[in-house]
């Protein structure tokens, strides 16, 4: 949820951490000697199995609300207070006490060995969410849907900014992508709002379209369309011996949904095809749909396994 907080390629910017966080992130809290913690709650798809999360670490707890310090994660300084006052109150008290070199060196080390994977052929979700930043080139807002998307979204997208990521996080609000997009229009009109969404997150509130085609709103629809519920379907892949239930989707047209309502929008099969369809989307003067129809069973990874530490990911043909 804090992702632009710290710009996403600023060097010491590790990346988002836990389930589908990267390697570098989890490595140091995982190795780390300290951890200070501002308005998080230790959900558990961020600290995998809780015994084995920072197990060596100081935690310093800093959050508004005195019933989420230590709900999840034993701390030995809880600071109960509003983020902003407490971190400049600090700021004017901090003394550089030792050198750091050696665990920089140590983290860009994991950090350069570890990127994240964007596979090449076919028509790849990594490679849409990569083309999309370097099309905006750290302006617009993104907003997600619930998922696969949500996930590659996070990973693959470089925020520079505060407040330009909307996604309902932990929630797992199916359906809110949309709805959330329409509302940064609002908030930010000035602002080019993009939506990433699932093919079976969209449907949840996809007569919203009718509200977008009624206004106008220039909100672009991405969507990720693997005719799946994707990642459930990951899920029953990795641990259920592919054991599909009720996750496969029928065909959808998405494009003729949205000409049904008056919005403009185009298909689009082929890698090559991504960044002009991009392109369409961002220069068109109204609401836009692009329907990428992904390889159907590309997965999220790395991944860490439901009750793992996080530093066991697994990542097929990573390096």
């Amino acid at each position: 949820m804090g992702l632009g907080l710290i710009p996403g390629d600023h060097p010491l910017n590790l990346g988002m951490p836990g389930m589908h966080g990267t390697r570098c992130a989890n490595t140091a809290l995982t190795e780390c000697d300290l951890l200070f913690a501002v308005g998080v709650r230790f959900d558990d798809r961020v600290t995998g199995k809780i015994e084995t999360f920072a197990p060596g670490a100081t935690v310093v707890h800093l959050d508004i609300d005195p019933a989420e310090i230590g709900k999840n994660k034993p701390v030995d300084i809880p600071i109960v207070g509003d983020a902003k006052a407490v971190l400049a109150e600090m700021l004017g008290l901090m003394q550089k006490r030792r050198e750091r070199d050696a665990w920089f060196s140590r983290i860009s080390r994991v950090k350069a060995e570890h990127p994240l994977r964007c596979p090449n052929g076919g028509l790849r979700p990594q490679r849409i969410v990569r083309d999309l930043c370097s099309l905006l080139n750290g302006s617009g807002i993104i907003a997600s849907e619930v998922g696969q998307n949500q996930m590659w979204a996070a990973q693959h997208y470089c925020f520079r900014r505060p407040r330009t990521w909307i996604s309902s996080g932990a929630l797992g609000t199916m359906g809110y992508g949309l709805p959330a997009a329409m509302g940064a229009h609002f908030a930010r009109p000035d602002e080019p709002v993009f939506l990433i969404a699932g093919d079976g997150s969209l449907q949840m509130n996809i007569q919203e379209l009718g509200t977008i085609a009624q206004y106008a709103i220039p909100v672009r629809i991405l969507v990720l369309n693997n005719r799946y519920l994707g990642m459930v379907r990951q899920w029953q892949e990795l641990f259920y011996d592919r054991r599909y239930a009720f996750t496969d989707l029928p065909p959808m047209d998405f494009v003729g949904i949205a000409r049904a309502y008056g919005i403009e929008g185009e298909t689009v099969e082929a890698g090559e095809d991504v960044k002009s369809a991009l392109s369409n989307a961002l220069e068109h003067s109204g609401p836009y749909l692009v329907d990428f129809r992904i390889e159907r069973e590309e997965n999220v990874f790395p991944m860490v396994p439901p009750g793992a530490a996080i530093d066991a990911m697994i990542d097929p043909g990573a390096g």
